[in-house]
């Protein structure tokens, strides 16, 4: 078996004239952490929204362990695929605890949409032993407390926190975290970073896209630089932080489009 888990080859995106992506190639490795940095616009969110399914592509291949990436996001999901949002999409009406365990069913049901309207219709109630301990360990894998509590009362450090934790539950092939970091506290973080460890000691692949580049350099094996939808640097984190093209993507002049 190879060690490439995700391959993509000139990947392209457009929204009317806009480019949003433009030959970007992406390889991910079995156990790798990849960050994917840049300014708003990059196209970071386009590239995460490609390789789950939530945009379509307009050129280019996406292969996961050598089979082709296609159809929607449910699919994706059930080859392996998982991700949290720039805003997190929670059941706000269910619990911490079961909005964990949407994770668990996901991987059982065809779609989406079965999930939560099991949930809904009582599916989740009363939860399998199992799944209640695999809940409860998810729960303390990425720090999060008083399960009970609906998700709709949360605040946004800990809706993200939960769903990192659904992500987890999913056992991802690759799991990929939208702006993960975003007004997560100390505690929040280091439970995310915890979720990342998870993965990649799983063998598993994570990407992790966010603003903040010296707390992703830290965590990741690997950095993607974008800028105005193509790849301006892809080496390793110091490297990147040392480049002339980070200079000029953060320091630089100009305006970018479409992430």
């Amino acid at each position: 078996m190879t060690d490439l888990l995700l391959d993509g080859r000139n990947l392209g995106k457009r929204y009317g004239g806009v480019v949003a992506l433009e030959g970007v190639d992406i390889q991910l490795q079995r156990g790798e952490i990849l960050g994917l940095v840049g300014p708003n616009g990059a196209g970071k969110t386009t590239l995460v929204d490609v390789i789950t399914g939530a945009q379509t592509l307009d050129a280019g291949e996406l292969r996961l362990n050598g089979v082709q990436l296609s159809g929607p996001p449910s699919k994706r999901a059930r080859s392996g695929l998982a991700r949290t949002f720039q805003h997190p999409q929670l059941a706000a009406d269910l619990s911490v605890a079961e909005n964990l365990l949407l994770g668990r069913a996901a991987v059982r049901m065809s779609s989406p949409w079965r999930t939560i309207t099991g949930a809904v219709a009582g599916v989740l109630h009363p939860r399998p032993k199992e799944d209640r301990q695999a809940v409860e360990n998810l729960a303390a894998e990425v720090n999060l407390t008083d399960l009970d509590r609906p998700a709709g009362e949360l605040s946004l450090g800990e809706q993200r926190l939960v769903e990192v934790g659904r992500a987890l539950g999913q056992n991802p092939a690759i799991m990929l975290l939208d702006e993960p970091f975003a007004g997560a506290d100390a505690l929040g973080i280091a439970g995310i970073i915890e979720a990342v460890r998870i993965v990649q000691r799983r063998g598993n692949g994570v990407i992790v896209v966010d603003h903040n580049v010296d707390l992703v350099s830290e965590l990741v094996d690997r950095v993607m630089l974008l800028n105005l939808g193509h790849v301006a640097f892809d080496g390793p984190p110091a490297d990147c932080l040392a480049s002339s093209e980070m200079q000029v993507v953060y320091f630089g002049t100009g305006a970018d489009h479409g992430s």
